[in-house]
């Protein structure tokens, strides 16, 4: 047998690996444009002009398998690690995987898993180059994804300044509130499938912090994954600076809206402190008409300003001044 003939062994890791490889396309542009290190502290890393971020999906936290489809698992553990990078002003390109494979999901869930990583990756252009895969007790996904900026410095959530604009991109509160439908009231998913489907599989706008750093005029940012209250408290504590939010700017989303005025709900709690978004907060000295009609930012609402102190406080339309403190979601 010729060397070049050999093959490995007909074994299950080998299969799944070979799978996961498998239609693989040359990368564009390998090299960062510009060189900068970033240490901890925001959505990426910046290492040598790599942008940098590692997400992790367990099941029975991330994803349930008894609500979720796992292609929705795939997804929504992609998109994760997607916004992180755009939330720097970056574009992903590279990953590396890791798989927990639960020893009793069957051959067509596995079948699955591989088919929507594939095609997750694939249909953003990020080339899988290395992981690995272990079997155990419950299923997990790992990513190690790198993308690159054409900014000089990436995007941070350091660089808030005072008289800036506070602006969000996209409505608030989806995602927290398909999963109180699924947890609370299972048997109404389909009255209010459009907040169940964010929760399980978020779509955004994935391009979003590539269009913002084109603009050029932005502060600080930070993708909303651990609720709006926890998000504008890291901008405030890391750009040593005070936000102030109109609390009836917030762009709370119409069927969250309709949800909680149906169940007796606050609206505001959704808005506020749920989180899995995956949507874009930031600063900018820009008016808002400079994000009118970018198709690649989608609808950006302005919420507040940036001032002189500390920490985050929200007045409502009669002036009164409340201390929103951080109420995000912790898994320890």
């Amino acid at each position: 047998m010729e060397e070049n003939d050999y093959a490995f062994p007909d074994l299950g890791e080998f299969r799944l690996i070979q799978s996961l490889l498998k239609d693989r396309f040359p990368l564009s542009n390998p090299s960062p444009k510009h060189r900068f290190w970033v240490d901890a502290g925001d959505d990426a890393a910046g290492v040598d002009g790599w942008l940098i971020t590692k997400d992790l999906s367990m099941e029975n936290t991330h994803f349930l398998l008894d609500y979720s489809t796992m292609a929705q698992a795939v997804e929504k553990h992609i998109v994760s690690n997607v916004s992180d990078i755009s939330s720097m002003g970056g574009v992903p390109m590279i990953a590396f995987l890791g798989l927990g494979l639960n020893r009793h999901w069957n051959e067509d869930q596995r079948n699955a898993l591989i088919d929507a990583f594939q095609k997750g990756f694939k249909s953003r252009g990020i080339r899988l180059l290395g992981g690995d895969t272990v079997v155990g007790d419950v299923g997990f996904f790992s990513t190690t994804l790198l993308g690159q900026t054409t900014l000089v410095q990436p995007l941070k959530r350091s660089s808030a300044k005072p008289g800036e604009r506070v602006y969000v991109q996209g409505t608030l509160g989806k995602s927290a509130a398909g999963l109180w439908v699924l947890l609370n009231h299972p048997e109404d998913r389909k009255k209010w499938s459009s907040l169940v489907e964010y929760h399980l599989s978020p779509v955004i706008k994935e391009r979003a912090g590539e269009a913002l750093a084109e603009i050029q005029s932005i502060g600080a940012c930070i993708d909303i994954s651990d609720g709006l209250s926890s998000e504008l408290n890291h901008i405030a504590s890391s750009s040593r600076v005070q936000l102030v939010i109109e609390k009836e700017s917030l762009p709370v989303d119409p069927e969250v809206l309709a949800l909680s005025e149906y169940y007796g709900l606050s609206p505001y709690d959704f808005a506020l402190n749920g989180g899995e978004e995956y949507q874009l907060l930031f600063t900018s000295s820009c008016s808002n008409s400079i994000f009118y009609n970018n198709d690649r930012i989608g609808p950006v609402y302005d919420i507040g300003y940036v001032q002189v102190g500390s920490g985050v406080e929200q007045i409502n339309s009669q002036g009164i001044v409340e201390q929103m403190n951080a109420q995000s979601w912790s898994h320890l």
